[in-house]
């Protein structure tokens, strides 16, 4: 099988962002965006996916951290998408539930080509360590919008701000590990109209 590897750059007046995403890995992450709590998410969603990831950002940060947030999430997708290429024998649909102390997400993810983004998430605080809770969204519309996803986020059990972040984070890396994956039996794309 050929190396399932997606590279972006992405250059504007905002931000400076290159992206190495191999589907096929086993969760090695380096990641510098200069927002140390969304770091330790995109690492997160690597290492539960099983993604290697390589990624830095540079951002106006003397605006906000919206820019960087945002634009990696589109790098993030596009990389994805480049990867998958015509998403060939892929399983297309993966779900997750996952448990973070008091916290319960469900994740499920249809790589089908129409971008969609169904996110229900309130969190208790404005902020994470140096990140705004509102752009949690952002980033995963960001994601679903370029990378042409149906994805679905929500919050069953809300909690900690900490917990809830992580674990929508882990839960995308584990259900986006599942509709990478190689189906055997499928030579073409999951689709009866013959095309993804």
């Amino acid at each position: 099988m050929e190396e399932r590897i997606g590279r972006i750059k992405r250059v504007t007046r905002e931000t400076q962002i290159e992206a190495e995403l191999l589907l096929d890995g086993s969760g090695k992450a380096e990641v510098t965006t200069g927002i140390g709590f969304f770091d330790h998410m995109l690492m997160g969603f690597a290492r539960h996916g099983l993604f290697d990831l390589k990624l830095k950002a540079e951002g106006d940060f003397e605006v906000d951290c919206h820019h960087t947030i945002e634009d990696t999430g589109i790098v993030l997708g596009q990389a994805i998408a480049k990867a998958l290429g015509e998403k060939k024998g892929i399983r297309r649909y993966g779900s997750f539930l996952l448990p973070m102390d008091e916290t319960l997400v469900l994740c499920a993810v249809d790589l089908s080509g129409r971008p969609y983004l169904n996110y229900h998430a309130d969190f208790p605080t404005e902020r994470i360590g140096d990140m705004d809770t509102e752009m949690v969204r952002e980033f995963f519309y960001a994601v679903s919008y370029s990378g042409a996803m149906n994805l679905h986020l929500k919050v069953l059990d809300f909690g900690n701000s900490h917990h809830m972040a992580e674990a929508l984070f882990k839960a995308f890396g584990k259900a986006l590990c599942q509709s990478v994956e190689m189906e055997p039996r499928m030579k073409e794309v999951w689709s009866t109209k013959g095309s993804l």
